[in-house]
């Protein structure tokens, strides 16, 4: 496979064309009747160009006969056969109509399956690989195929098609003089040479180009956004951003340019050789004409043989091109694929526990991300016994969501492991283990949906379970919010579609909140779950919060002292490692990091 830096060679070409079984089969999968249908019309119409040539020379000779005849002799054979090629061109017209909803149905179909594969194997990948630029230009060469390569299914039974044609014509052509097609050919390889050339340069130009159109994208996104209006403006941003794509669009398309203008003066070239190709062997059939060696009709039958065959043979060539151009654009797609997570169920999986007996025991555990000099976490050791509530501490950057990444196997640990009432969290099964865990982030996502649908998210097994949903919000202080909504729980949150409603941050901080009510998990892990909320919000949350962990475990985030004391005990963090462990007290009287960070702050308030 060529890299990223380099065009494809005709090794490269070849060997791509093996993904192109694999391709049929996706599409098959699709609709094998449309399939089916699409390449049975397909065959009917290769047949339709020889038979119209063959009656239009029918045609030629027969009207000179009558024209010697001076009109008298009987013109229903004529007639005939001036219906039978009508009756062709109405069938062929048929024939490519279908042919082309066909294509265009097969193409959707295929879009849209393949998009959900896409979906449902990122699901499957591993956090920290979403985390890697690496991955996400593969990812997005791979949503790139889903929409161009429904045109590859179309170009290849053309293909199939049009050979069948050019055998049909070559035939012909053939027993009248075998030479003439030798001649075509090497006038017009020139020209198939050349768009492969081409073709291949643009596909190594957009393969080291991914990187930067994902930064095109992103600078597009943050020109135009709802969600980055008040900081462009705010900030005077627009001059900036519309510079840099400026920049950048200019550097792709003088880049494409510099192609493009090259392709279209070699091609020039090579059209005129293909012509002078084409137009030799006319001169020579007019010749075999003029002298009495063949009729009229024949010659109609064979010029008009020889342009369509030169025509068809052109574009099997260029297309060639095109298809394995786009059978190595199908490796991106399956090379997608290939991406396995490294986090995955055991073969003999432990369903989680009915009831945590004893909790999660950190050994040794220490995180590097791939390729990364620095540890984000080192040398954890703790437990986190069932029913306890603990709070995390600590400075940005010092390990907090790192480590309840940890605890609920979005990361797997670099060294050490972590245990789960004695037994290594590796061994249970996965999908058992994160949904009897409960994880509200600080950047949680603004779900452009529904009210009912933003809260459900949480289990969203109970999308359905209104009564379930509405007991979340009340809980959550949700409540309120969604009684001041026109559409109330069918309300569309978010601007970004029709009359929807967005929401201040405190507001959507109640909705993230009411997603941990919805979540009846064991274990329960907020991420500065009221970094948004005023101080009378912030009180009522956390009276409701001490119901919601009863007897559950619980880790909490947070950067204010006030809430982290309602902890059973804190962990104070820094550069990823465990600094001091104990209740508020206890690290007050300590007087180390803990009590520092606690007076900084205690300041803020004098």
């Amino acid at each position: 496979m060529a890299s990223n830096q380099q065009k494809p060679s005709w090794r490269d070409r070849l060997r791509a064309l093996r993904n192109l079984p694999a391709f049929f089969k996706l599409v098959w999968a699709v609709s094998p009747w449309m399939t089916l249908s699409d390449i049975g019309l397909r065959l009917l119409r290769s047949a339709i160009p020889v038979s119209v040539l063959y009656v239009g020379r029918l045609i030629i000779d027969e009207v000179i006969f009558l024209n010697r005849d001076h009109g008298h002799g009987p013109m229903t054979h004529l007639w005939t056969l001036i219906g039978i090629e009508f009756a062709l061109a109405l069938i062929n017209d048929a024939l490519g109509r279908c042919i082309s909803l066909l294509d265009s149905l097969l193409g959707d179909l295929f879009g849209n399956m393949s998009s959900v594969q896409i979906m449902e194997h990122a699901a499957k990948l591993d956090l920290e690989q979403f985390e890697d630029a690496v991955f996400y230009d593969k990812l997005e060469r791979a949503r790139q195929q889903t929409t161009g390569r429904t045109v590859l299914l179309s170009q290849i039974l053309s293909q199939v098609q049009d050979l069948i044609t050019m055998g049909s014509l070559a035939a012909a052509l053939i027993l009248f003089n075998p030479w003439l097609i030798l001649l075509l050919f090497i006038s017009i390889l020139p020209s198939f040479i050349g768009e492969s050339y081409f073709n291949d340069q643009t596909y190594a130009l957009n393969r080291r180009q991914t990187p930067e159109r994902r930064e095109l994208d992103y600078l597009r996104y943050l020109g135009a956004s709802d969600e980055t209006a008040k900081e462009v403006k705010i900030f005077n941003l627009s001059g900036f951003i519309i510079d840099k794509f400026k920049s950048l669009a200019d550097k792709f398309y003088i880049s494409n340019r510099e192609i493009a203008l090259n392709r279209s003066l070699w091609g020039t070239g090579f059209t005129l050789l293909g012509s002078l190709g084409y137009y030799s062997a006319y001169v020579y059939i007019i010749v075999e004409t003029v002298h009495g060696w063949i009729s009229i009709g024949q010659l109609t039958f064979l010029a008009g043989s020889f342009r369509q065959l030169k025509t068809l043979m052109e574009s099997v060539l260029a297309r060639f091109t095109a298809v394995s151009q786009g059978a190595i654009y199908l490796s991106d797609f399956f090379e997608f694929f290939e991406i396995q997570p490294r986090i995955l169920s055991g073969k003999k999986s432990l369903p989680f526990p009915k009831h945590i007996q004893r909790g999660f025991t950190f050994e040794n555990v220490g995180f590097r991300y791939r390729h990364a000099e620095h540890w984000a976490s080192r040398n954890l050791n703790f437990t986190l016994k069932a029913g306890e509530k603990i709070a995390l501490v600590g400075e940005n950057g010092a390990g907090k969501t790192t480590l309840v990444k940890l605890l609920a196997r979005l990361y797997e640990p670099t060294e050490g492991r972590i245990l789960l009432d004695g037994i290594d969290l590796k061994e249970y099964d996965l999908t058992s283990l994160r949904q009897n865990i409960g994880v509200i982030f600080q950047d949680y996502i603004r779900y452009q949906m529904r009210m009912s649908d933003n809260i459900a998210v949480g289990n969203i097994r109970e999308k359905e379970n209104k009564p379930r949903i509405v007991s979340a919000a009340e809980q959550s202080l949700a409540a309120g919010l969604v009684e001041s909504l026109p559409g109330r729980y069918d309300q569309m949150l978010g601007r970004r579609f029709l009359e929807g409603v967005e929401l201040s941050g405190g507001e959507w901080q109640k909705v993230a909140l009411a997603r941990a009510y919805m979540r009846d998990a064991q274990v329960l892990i907020l991420d500065e779950p009221t970094a948004a909320l005023d101080a009378r919000a912030e009180f009522e949350v956390f009276q409701r919060f001490a119901a919601l962990t009863q007897g559950k475990t619980a880790v909490l985030i947070s950067h204010r002292f006030s809430t982290v004391r309602m902890a059973d005990r804190i962990l104070v963090l820094q550069h990823g490692e465990l600094m001091e462990s104990g209740t508020h007290e206890e690290l007050i009287a300590k007087k180390g990091m803990y009590a520092e960070l606690f007076n900084l702050q205690a300041k803020g308030y004098l």
